[in-house]
């Protein structure tokens, strides 16, 4: 049975009463089959699962798309309990930000290219939030998908810049049969635009070069905020209507 608590002083009772590791899978809801994998990898490797369910509001530069953000309690409790999950955290937002966000986490380098330099201050809001969540749930380990990358990468550094005590497990995107690569946003998509969007991870994968993939998406339709290569990764995003899809894959 999964405990559902509301405000970070109930996860801290809870934690403190259990010993043993705590895997931890931060999400903002309407969970699909790549949060399962995270939740299985967190399931299989330790005491316990916590779950946490909170659109963050200070990571949406555009107020539609917080607006719009699919909300399924219902199907994400079902999926908590079918994978073990022990407790979920589940707050408020003057739960999360009793400071009404005074304080927060800022990067430098990194998080002003590719989706920091298209959406200001959205990493600030995501390593704020995290941290924040961290401290709270204490967990031995934390889960996140590699569809996520920048994002991950701007995690993981972060622990290790503040000497944080757990450990970030990337895990490798799940995809859709035809490719696309999971994410919550593809609900938004009209029938006609699902059928479009795999042409995202084809043309990352098949073109020689960034621009090139980049010409083939504009072509077909897609309003490409960038796609670039760095190191050994080339990363897209793209936009189908109102609908902002991203993704990337090892060249």
């Amino acid at each position: 049975m999964s405990e559902v608590l509301h405000s970070p002083a109930e996860v801290k009772i809870w934690r403190h009463s259990k010993k043993g590791s705590v895997g931890f899978v931060p999400t903002m809801g309407a969970l699909h089959a790549g949060h399962e994998e995270l939740l299985r990898r967190a399931r299989k490797e330790n005491d316990f699962v916590v779950l946490s369910i909170f659109v963050n509001p200070t990571q949406f530069n555009d107020p539609t798309d917080l607006e719009k953000y699919p909300k399924t309690w219902e199907q994400d409790l079902e999926m908590a309990k079918r994978n073990g999950v022990d407790a979920i955290l589940f707050p408020q937002y003057k739960d999360m930000y009793p400071d009404g966000y005074r304080y927060k986490v800022t990067e430098n380098e990194y998080s002003k290219l590719l989706d920091g330099a298209h959406r200001p201050g959205h990493f600030d809001g995501v390593l704020s939030v995290v941290m924040k969540l961290f401290n709270i749930v204490s967990p031995t380990k934390a889960y996140f998908g590699e569809k996520d990358y920048q994002q991950m990468t701007l995690i993981q550094g972060m622990v290790q810049a503040f000497f944080m005590d757990l450990e970030v497990v990337p895990v490798p995107t799940v995809r859709e049969k035809d490719g696309l690569a999971m994410s919550s946003r593809n609900t938004r998509l009209s029938k006609e635009q699902r059928a479009l969007a795999p042409a995202i991870y084809k043309a990352i994968t098949e073109s020689a070069s960034a621009e090139e993939a980049a010409a083939k998406l504009s072509s077909q339709g897609f309003a490409v905020d960038y796609v670039t290569d760095i190191g050994p990764r080339r990363f897209v995003a793209a936009k189908l209507g109102e609908v902002r899809l991203i993704d990337n894959v090892q060249i």
